[in-house]
This record gives structure tokens, sequence and C-alpha cells, in this order.
């Protein structure tokens, strides 16, 4: 599993064009229910079925890539926040403790 800095919008750009599944996950790295929810996902991330790269979004040091986020996909900021974007469209998010590795595995084995 390939983890990536999302630090510019040409990486949204990229997640938009690339095929099958990418994962976005914004995170506040001050947050303590944050912290511990992007880190039970590190540890399971691997279980992930057919995901090409999961991002990771500093929101404090990138609030404005955020913005361009819930413009691109349609979605609303929240934090931590997963996006599972299929071919270029948000198929699924969740936030907070609602971010498990097993809801975005049965979204995808369910094509979302």
């Amino acid at each position: 599993m390939d983890f990536v800095p999302l630090e510019n919008e040409e990486q949204i750009s990229e997640i938009k064009r690339a095929k099958g599944y990418n994962v976005i996950f914004k995170h506040n790295t001050t947050c303590p229910i944050s912290k511990s929810v992007r880190s039970k996902f590190e540890e399971e991330a691997d279980t992930l079925p057919e995901v090409n790269s999961v991002y990771f979004l500093d929101l404090l040091a990138n609030r404005n890539l955020s913005d361009a986020i819930a413009k691109e996909f349609d979605v609303e900021h929240e934090s931590p926040q997963l996006l599972l974007i299929k071919d270029g469209k948000c198929t699924y998010s969740n936030s907070l403790y609602d971010i498990t590795i097993g809801d975005t595995a049965e979204a995808i084995e369910r094509g979302q």
C-alpha cells in the first residue's frame, strides 16, 4: 500500500484522472481523535482490497487543499475524514470514529 502526503492541487487532479480506487484521508495533526483514527487506519490499511494509494492530507498545513477536495468531490469538510475515490468520483465517505477499514473494504466490495 502506498501512503502519499497530499500537498498540492495537481495531486487532486491526478486522483480525479486515476482509474480504480484511491483513498484520501484528511486529518488534523493536533487532534487526539484524528491521531487515533489515523493510527488505527494505517495499521490495517494493507488489508484494503484494490486500493492504488492512500493520500494523507494534513489539514493544518493544507486547509486550502481540503476546501479544494470538498469542492472537487462534492463533499462537506470534516475531520478526520476518509474519502473513497473510484474512477475520479467520491463514492463513499466517513468521518470521526466511523472511519474503519472494515466499512471501507465493504464499500469497495460493493463496487462503490
